[in-house]
């Protein structure tokens, strides 16, 4: 059984699922919440462009901005999308409403980490936390199996050269303005 056919996902507010999928689907797009007393809200949204159908990302960032409470000042935002594009002008249209816009989906870490004029930090792509020795977290074998012979079939994970992608973000909690970003690409002997 697939998690989101479960009632394992409507049961776990911190397990969130795109803000911009139909009203019906089970879970939550956005978890908020309260880390060592400062308020917090997490919102995902998926992109449009090369993905599967979803609402309009845009729309629902608003939407679910204007309900947050006055002391969520520390926003940040996950958008899982394929295009480049779709994620930089998510970026700039919620700078100096959300704390971050950090991009996700295509495993491979991009280096344009900056913090936006009104104080948002953006990343076009984190990049995954999986196998480096493979293609994108699976094994190589399987995966160019897949491409040579046309064959749909389904890739293993790899397990060797393991890296851990991440942002390492500081937040004034006062204002939820980011004052720096920092990207990390460590391997797992670090």
């Amino acid at each position: 059984m697939c998690i989101r056919d479960s009632p394992y996902i409507a049961k776990q507010p911190r397990l969130i699922r795109p803000a911009n999928y139909p009203p019906n689907t089970p879970g939550s797009g956005m978890w908020t919440g309260i880390i060592q007393g400062t308020q917090v809200a997490v919102i995902n949204l998926m992109g449009r462009v090369f993905m599967p159908p979803s609402d309009d990302p845009f729309r629902a960032a608003d939407r679910l901005l204007e309900s947050l409470p006055a002391e969520a000042k520390v926003r940040l935002v996950d958008i899982h999308a394929e295009a480049t594009s779709e994620k930089v002008a998510m970026g700039w249209y919620l700078d100096g409403r959300v704390s971050a816009v950090i991009g996700t989906h295509t495993h491979v870490q991009t280096a344009d980490e900056r913090v936006l004029p009104q104080g948002t930090a953006y990343l076009t792509d984190v990049g995954m936390t999986g196998s480096y020795s493979g293609v994108i977290g699976m094994k190589k074998s399987d995966v160019i199996a897949r491409f040579t012979s046309a064959i749909a079939r389904r890739a293993e994970h790899s397990t060797d050269e393991v890296r851990i992608c991440a942002a390492v973000l500081e937040i004034d909690e006062a204002t939820g303005k980011t004052r720096s970003i920092v990207r990390l690409n460590l391997a797992h002997e670090q």
